[in-house]
């Protein structure tokens, strides 16, 4: 099987490699696309030996080459998001990892989903900025969708074998767990005086900093609630957001007949990767297995809103609908980068999405260049309200 992985020096992308490391005689790497990262890109070229590596920045790309052509590399390297959108593509491609993190990936995956390839889905942006446009199209295009957050994941496992909707597959409700990240028990009090080196300390998992600070204030989890509205083809009100300190218990399913399915795993990504690398079958991870000897007991809790408002954020706009989750997403790209770059504090993050949507006029987009229009007005928003301060 032939795979390009979009976001190969992340971390979604670096666990994608190992689990093919794994499997040398299963899958082969056609192409390999990144930001920026030339060192870490030079490496994997080296290993995997695709056909294809992108830089999106193009003085990157000129930098790997030069790098490549030093020690002899085939690798052809290209650059831009045309190079990510071609990689996609490419008819010599079975399946894509789609983990480039943020708006900047919904090209790329979205010339995947056009293309029929098997996707596996890490870029929940993708969905929360144009749900009905992306699953349309992989409808339309014959595409195959896999989620790879580890939640989206865990549902997705616990799911009948063929599944029309939730209530044809005889389920009440759908359970998305969420560790509640590292200020789970800080003082509401004190959470504004949060640096951004705490924020990105996960107690849990290890991610890039962006994904580590949407734990921290749960819009990871408001986006992955949105993300899993349009997976599973379910309402607002079908979804309930459970704390899960441990990350044991990864997502869950109730039954109309009461039964709870749940699936568990040690807090690795490699399982949901190879979950669907593999699919339908299973392959081997390396993940440690988990030790119910050790593990002891399992917390679960109600999340608090007031402490995590950026969560209750995220499930008005999946219920507001219309371009409001662009809108959301927008202003917390903006305001998270403004975070970790010491602009903003911590509890202004949520403050600032707040505003955004306090003013935002909801629309329906009927194309990709409506989406990419309404991204861009609510960035200008978030710069408009982040000079204010």
């Amino acid at each position: 099987m032939q795979v390009s992985v979009l976001g190969s020096t992340g971390s979604i992308g670096v666990n994608t490699l190992d689990v093919i490391r794994t499997h040398p005689d299963k899958y082969q790497v056609f192409a390999l696309g990144a930001n920026r990262s030339v060192e870490a890109l030079h490496q994997q070229c080296m290993e995997f030996r695709p056909r294809y590596a992108v830089l999106r920045d193009t003085a990157a790309a000129a930098l790997l080459r030069e790098s490549l052509a030093a020690c002899s590399s085939d690798t052809e390297v290209l650059e831009g998001e045309q190079g990510l959108i071609d990689i996609a593509a490419a008819a010599e491609v079975d399946t894509v990892m789609a983990a480039i993190v943020g708006a900047a990936g919904l090209d790329s995956t979205l010339s995947a989903v056009t293309s029929g390839k098997r996707v596996l889905l890490a870029n929940k942006e993708s969905l929360v900025m144009c749900g009905k446009l992306f699953t349309d199209a992989v409808e339309t295009h014959g595409a195959q969708l896999l989620p790879i957050d580890s939640e989206h994941n865990a549902i997705f496992q616990c799911l009948p074998e063929r599944f029309n909707g939730l209530r044809e597959a005889g389920i009440r409700k759908i359970l998305l767990t969420g560790s509640g990240g590292p200020f789970r028990q800080t003082p509401v009090t004190e959470l504004a005086n949060k640096t951004p080196a705490e924020a990105v300390a996960h107690p849990n998992w290890s991610m890039g900093q962006k994904i580590s600070v949407d734990s921290a204030t749960m819009m990871n989890k408001g986006l992955e609630f949105i993300e899993a509205c349009w997976l599973f083809k379910a309402r607002p009100e079908d979804i309930e957001v459970v704390i899960h300190p441990q990350s044991i218990v990864h997502s869950m399913v109730e039954y109309v007949d009461g039964s709870v399915l749940a699936q568990m795993g040690m807090p690795d990504m490699r399982t949901p990767i190879a979950n669907c690398l593999g699919w339908p079958a299973r392959i081997e991870s390396k993940v440690e297995s988990l030790n119910f000897y050790r593990l002891g007991s399992l917390e679960f809790s109600a999340p608090d809103f007031e402490r995590f408002p950026g969560l209750g954020l995220s499930i008005e706009a999946m219920r507001v609908g219309g371009d409001y989750p662009v809108a959301l997403n927008a202003a917390n790209e903006v305001a998270v980068e403004a975070f970790l770059a010491g602009r903003i504090g911590f509890t202004q993050i949520a403050e600032l999405i707040a505003r955004v949507l306090d003013v935002w006029k909801s629309s329906e987009p009927d194309s990709l260049a409506a989406v990419k229009d309404a991204d861009l007005k609510a960035r200008k928003l978030s710069e408009h309200w982040l000079l204010s301060q």
